[in-house]
């Protein structure tokens, strides 16, 4: 993990609206190493799934922009996979089809068998060669997400983007998950960027965690690095120094520092409201007057 491969610099969006241009981020920069795996975490409308969109090629900076292996990132591409919290699978084919479309799309000049052993390759590396027949319909959210993840891999992404993969599952078969997405970090140590509001998971599975401000002007407010050894074992970390450090540097971010940026916010927000009524009385008062 020692080349840079990914990199955003001085990343802005802003969105159009009625009252005119709402700055979602601001001056987003970040360098990310070949085979490590990040994750961004704060709170809701921080800006995350914006971060990823335009990584993925799926939202174009208003300022700044991403490059790739010294390539800049203007339009999506197969060497930026995303899986989504819905698994979007299309209902009406197999678990092996919903893999083997993936696989027809960036592998045109692979041969017939060449393309079906891939498709059980990747299947293979989520556990679910054994459905490999049935539809999305006859097997679980969790199995969904594995199948998803698959097709996913299956585009052989130098960076594998995830949006809160998680996120609509159980405890359990999340905890099964992350096990499985931590095996195959380690087996094709791919480049990964995962969103997540699980600080835990966050911590279990990141070599970093980017820490986002709130929006609106929301920006990077701290990496954390994860400086815990590789396999990790979760009920091993539960009483792990470095871990609970790691956790707690994470959960003083979130829920100290940004609770007093936003008091400050508030604070001024209403002292602004009320500047602003205090200049429109003199106004007010010539007005009736006439």
């Amino acid at each position: 993990m020692n080349k840079s491969h990914l990199e955003l610099s001085q990343v802005g969006m802003d969105f159009p609206t009625p009252n005119g241009n709402f700055c979602a981020l601001e001056n987003v920069n970040l360098k990310i190493n070949e085979g490590e795996f990040i994750s961004l975490i704060g709170h809701s409308g921080c800006g995350k799934s914006t971060v990823l969109n335009v990584v993925a090629g799926l939202l174009k900076a208003t300022k700044g922009g991403v490059i790739l292996e010294n390539k800049e990132v203007d339009e999506p591409g197969p060497e930026r996979a995303v899986v989504f919290q819905n698994h979007s699978l299309l209902p009406w084919l197999t678990v092996y089809q919903n893999v083997e479309l993936a696989v027809k799309q960036t592998q045109k000049k692979t041969t017939k068998a060449q393309r079906q052993q891939w498709v059980m390759h990747n299947l293979e590396l989520v556990h679910m060669t054994h459905a490999k027949d049935k539809l999305p319909s006859e097997i679980s959210g969790g199995m969904k997400q594995r199948v998803g993840i698959a097709r996913a891999l299956a585009m052989q992404p130098k960076v594998l983007l995830m949006d809160e993969p998680f996120g609509a599952l159980d405890a359990l078969t999340r905890a099964h998950l992350q096990d499985s997405v931590m095996e195959i970090h380690a087996t094709l140590k791919n480049t990964v960027i995962m969103i997540t509001h699980d600080v835990d998971e966050a911590v279990l599975l990141s070599d970093r965690i980017v820490m986002m401000t709130n929006g609106p002007n929301a920006t990077i407010g701290e990496i954390l690095d994860v400086n815990l050894a590789r396999p990790r074992a979760r009920i091993a970390l539960a009483d792990d120094q470095a871990y609970n450090h790691c956790r707690h540097a994470v959960l003083q971010f979130l829920y100290e520092k940004q609770r007093k940026v936003e008091t400050v916010n508030q604070v001024n927000n209403k002292k602004s409201s009320i500047d602003q009524q205090a200049a429109e009385l003199p106004v007010k008062a010539s007005t009736d007057a006439a």
